[in-house]
């Protein structure tokens, strides 16, 4: 009933907006007095919706609603189907602390008593947001911030802080090799006079590859108008908009989205808790996290039975609510047994059930201790975790304590299914597969220095980019992509993944091509081959 009263009320105002264009009444339009009427209306369907859940919307929010349910439907429709718009603060607080979703133990004013809507997201910290502008009444910014969310999930906000991801924009851009990476990838070649050059990347091929995952810089560039169903409305232009990147740097000034794992407009647990919104970013031959998984056991029993599972329960219990790991299990999830025992506490760092930092760079080593990398310094003055040897920059990261302690959080949640000599046996593969692929690493990076030493190549000692030249092309493919994809499958339990299909069996065709390529170089200029 309430739904067709509002569908009834859309209806007559657009009706009334094209019938009574011009005619008045007393000098009034009449089309403006039953815009009015028919507001009222929708405002009231609003609140009845409201009390119908047992949770009051403030009076902020339904404003919004008023014109956004006709604005921004789908918007709107995704809100009403989230737990912040059937609960308040206060209740979410009042939940047992197994089942809080809420780390916050009070929130300012008003707050607590009214469901988390619109206004209570876009307009809370307005004075901090450069984004902030003036829209119908209201102080409001378009970019909701981990500042913002942290308003009632400050454990959460803090968390991630320490979080690498939080980093990812900075980490990327901010570091010369890395970033040099970036142009090679996305730059355009060209062909002229005999000679292959790069144009760097544009900002907008940039925000569409690489900062897509690790976050562009949102900045505010003045307010526009817009046309709307109600006529012209003030909207704020951003660059770097739209983006869900896990290291975007918002117009507040924080780091990070909370929309790359729970997308707006639902904030949804189970998106989060579903393998498929870490294959955003996790799914490429560099990160092959998802590929892998698809592959493995886990995998297997997630797509053959996940219809059955409760991705919403807090906390979430093996063998009851799921019967195999996910991405957030593993990482993320407050995890108990059927028991109440608790397996692991709810974070989002992310990395602090992890030892190895297996991807991304030539050789895995302990995690930085810092989640911006850029402070990290090897032997050589670059900003890397190892030297090109393989040898790791220890001062800047965990040492061997720490990585024992990550150890075993992780391998507390295999305990919820796995008995501990099959813990151990996986986790001793695992380790076997690190120092393999470093192995094998530092084989295609011998190969690889003595091209630069012998100038058959141009490296760093010759101001020129490590990434740009065919044998460098295939260098980074050993380690970014082959060794990768096998501590991958050693860690995820896909073994096919690390052998054939993108893993050892390349590693070592790749090295041999890498050998075979260095000898064509040197006789081709005439250089004396060098006893390896």
């Amino acid at each position: 009933m309430l739904m067709a009263h509002f569908r009834l009320s859309i209806a007559v105002r657009y009706r009334s907006r094209s019938e009574d264009n011009g005619r008045t009444q007393g000098g009034r339009t009449v089309g403006r007095i039953h815009n009015a009427i028919i507001v009222g209306q929708i405002v009231l369907a609003v609140v009845a919706v409201g009390h119908a859940r047992g949770a009051e919307i403030s009076a902020d929010t339904q404003r919004c609603l008023a014109c956004h349910r006709t604005a921004t439907p789908g918007i709107v429709a995704d809100w009403e189907k989230s737990i912040h718009a059937a609960t308040t603060p206060n209740q979410g607080m009042a939940k047992p602390s197994l089942e809080r979703r809420i780390s916050a133990m009070s929130v300012p004013g008003e707050m607590g008593r009214t469901v988390v809507g619109c206004a209570e997201c876009h307009t809370i910290n307005a004075d901090r947001h450069k984004d902030s502008f003036d829209h119908n009444g209201f102080r409001l910014h378009t970019v909701v911030s981990p500042r913002d969310c942290a308003v009632c999930h400050p454990e959460e906000d803090r968390q991630y802080g320490k979080n690498i991801m939080s980093q990812a924009h900075g980490n990327l851009n901010n570091n010369p090799v890395y970033h040099d990476m970036v142009a090679m990838t996305n730059g355009t070649q060209k062909f002229d006079d005999g000679k292959l050059s790069v144009v760097p990347p544009s900002p907008e091929t940039t925000a569409d590859s690489c900062n897509s995952c690790h976050g562009t810089v949102v900045t505010f560039e003045g307010v526009i108008q817009k046309a709307s169903p109600f006529g012209p409305v003030n909207v704020s232009r951003l660059s770097g908009w739209p983006n869900q990147g896990v290291g975007r740097i918002n117009p507040d000034g924080t780091l990070g989205a909370c929309t790359s794992c729970h997308p707006r407009h639902q904030f949804s647990i189970e998106v989060a808790r579903k393998p498929a919104t870490c294959s955003q970013c996790h799914k490429g031959p560099d990160v092959p996290a998802y590929a892998v998984y698809e592959v493995s056991k886990h995998g297997n029993i997630y797509n053959s039975q996940n219809k059955n599972w409760n991705f919403k329960a807090v906390p979430w219990t093996v063998g009851e609510d799921f019967t195999a790991p996910t991405c957030a299990t593993c990482h993320a999830s407050f995890v108990v047994s059927r028991t109440g025992e608790v397996l692991g506490q709810r974070t989002h760092q992310f990395n602090d059930r992890l030892d190895w930092r297996i991807f991304g760079l030539p050789y895995a080593h302990p995690h930085p201790v810092d989640p911006d990398t850029t402070k990290i310094r090897n032997k050589a003055g670059l900003p890397l975790p190892t030297d090109l040897n393989g040898e790791p920059a220890s001062a800047y990261l965990i040492d061997a304590k720490e990585q024992a302690k990550r150890r075993s959080a992780m391998k507390g949640i295999c305990a919820g299914c796995h008995g501990s000599v099959w813990i151990d046996n996986h986790f001793e593969r695992f380790d076997a597969t690190v120092k393999d692929m470093n192995d094998k690493t530092l084989t295609a990076t011998r190969i690889m220095l003595e091209a630069w030493e012998e100038g058959l190549a141009r490296g760093l000692a010759d101001n020129d980019s490590l990434f740009n030249e065919a044998l460098e092309k295939k260098w980074v493919e050993s380690w970014l992509f082959y060794a990768n994809s096998t501590r991958f499958a050693s860690a995820m339990m896909g073994a096919d993944y690390g052998v054939f299909a993108n893993g050892r069996w390349y590693m070592n065709k790749n090295t041999a091509e890498m050998a075979d390529w260095l000898e064509f170089l040197e006789e081709a200029h005439g250089k004396d081959r060098k006893k390896r």
